[in-house]
């Protein structure tokens, strides 16, 4: 059943039938795509298995479901992206970003953004990194998601429109808005940094 062979209703009503060996088959088929969508919106505190696993829990709990209105990757995908949502706010709860937090790097990497506007050197890009992650954790699941997806994915409205379900005007005004509370953590952390 895998590759070009792939006949995703055969499996799904074989599944539905209680076929074992096509639930493995779309198990295996949908895998990849779940764990790409899941190491891209992981919470910090679980495990990425763990969530994976959700996942497909939900995946086979809700089979019946599933209309066949839209490609089975796509709806899994929804699952997945939702999954993560609910995960992240479960770890909703943190403290503000402090200058103290930072790295010597992470330091660095904004001073170099307060002095100048050119592009900062490659030896500092892990650090840039890894300060982004820090000041995204300070969104919210919604927010931290649609930054993720646009920003640093790069997908279109329309992809996001598709794992998310929320509509373009929708995407694009919580874009706008966690762009804005970014730029708001970020100057709070260079106003500590000038004291």
């Amino acid at each position: 059943m895998d590759g070009e062979g792939w006949d995703t209703r055969a499996c799904l009503e074989r599944v539905r039938a209680g076929d074992e060996d096509a639930a493995r088959a779309l198990l295996n088929h949908l895998h990849p795509l779940v764990a790409k969508l899941v190491r891209a919106h992981l919470p910090q505190r679980i495990d990425e298995e763990d969530l994976i696993q959700m996942v497909f829990v939900k995946v086979f709990t809700k089979l019946d479901q599933f209309s066949g209105a839209v490609p089975v990757e796509h709806w899994v995908s929804r699952i997945a992206v939702n999954t993560c949502i609910s995960q992240l706010h479960h770890e909703r709860v943190r403290p503000e970003l402090r200058w103290a937090d930072l790295s010597e790097e992470q330091e660095q990497v904004l001073k170099s953004l307060a002095a100048t506007s050119d592009e900062l050197p490659a030896a500092q890009a892990f650090a840039a990194r890894e300060l982004v992650e820090r000041l995204l954790e300070r969104l919210s699941p919604a927010d931290r998601l649609v930054v993720s997806l646009l920003h640093l994915e790069g997908r279109s409205l329309e992809e996001v429109g598709r794992l998310t379900g929320w509509s373009t005007t929708l995407t694009k005004v919580r874009a706008f808005r966690a762009r804005q509370k970014l730029r708001k953590h970020l100057r709070a952390l260079l106003k500590e940094a000038e004291r």
